[in-house]
């Protein structure tokens, strides 16, 4: 049905998705699946279109897209990270509020076709929205190019995010998540211990041993006590998992 839609694009419209497609930095061999993907449901409930003709399906395929190839850079790219670690990080780069700036960087709202009261109501600029576009192109680029496509794509988009956040900006997950394991396995107490710092004022180094129960799971070293804390909890859960 998609491929069948394609036909019914105007000249104007081609020329108006050729814009996108350059920005994309990807050029489709069937531009319908492009033109369904920024397709509101809105706009065919007025215009009767079929359920092939708008972008809800193509966003339910693009989301599988997104979780599978953000899950396989993330496992290549942080090997040291344990399964909780990854599961958030990987949220908050495909999941809610994240998509809405990738569509918004692509100018997706200019492009979509919506209904005139969902346009009066602000609708190009709602971030659930632009969220919804993403997931659509990034389906619509799969079923065009096949997963190499798509997986560039993303890409490009998940390292400029990991680029722009602090060193060590994803490891505060650590602590969360040898909390949660040790919570699932019988509550025990967690602690950690001041074991030195050293240096001077403007460059101290701290150690910090984390304990559960009385016994020790390791120790970690930072540049603050918080990130001495959080490599001391990566060490516990590598323990743990042995």
């Amino acid at each position: 049905m998609e491929r069948m839609l394609a036909l019914n694009i105007g000249k104007n419209r081609t020329q108006e998705l050729g814009k996108l497609q350059d920005r994309l930095g990807y050029r489709f061999e069937d531009i319908g699946l492009l033109n369904i993907a920024l397709t509101h449901s809105s706009y065919a409930n007025e215009k009767d279109l079929p359920r092939d003709g708008y972008n809800e399906r193509l966003e339910f395929l693009g989301d599988a897209v997104l979780e599978m190839v953000v899950s396989e850079f993330l496992y290549n790219r942080f090997r040291e990270y344990p399964e909780g670690a990854l599961t958030k990080l990987r949220a908050s780069l495909v999941k809610g509020q994240a998509l809405g700036p990738y569509a918004a960087g692509l100018g997706l709202g200019e492009f979509l076709l919506m209904g005139k009261g969902e346009e009066a109501s602000g609708g190009r600029k709602r971030g659930s929205i632009l969220a919804d576009a993403f997931e659509a192109v990034v389906g619509s680029m799969y079923l065009d190019g096949g997963y190499p496509a798509a997986r560039d794509f993303i890409i490009r988009y998940i390292n400029e995010r990991i680029s722009r956040l602090p060193e060590g900006g994803f490891t505060t997950d650590f602590k969360t998540t040898l909390q949660e394991k040790v919570q699932a396995s019988g509550g025990r107490s967690v602690q950690y211990r001041l074991v030195s710092e050293q240096g001077p004022d403007h460059d101290k180094t701290f150690r910090v041993r984390v304990c559960i129960g009385d016994k020790s799971y390791g120790e970690g070293v930072g540049k603050s006590k918080k990130e001495a804390e959080q490599m001391a909890a990566k060490k516990a859960i590598e323990r743990l998992e042995e």
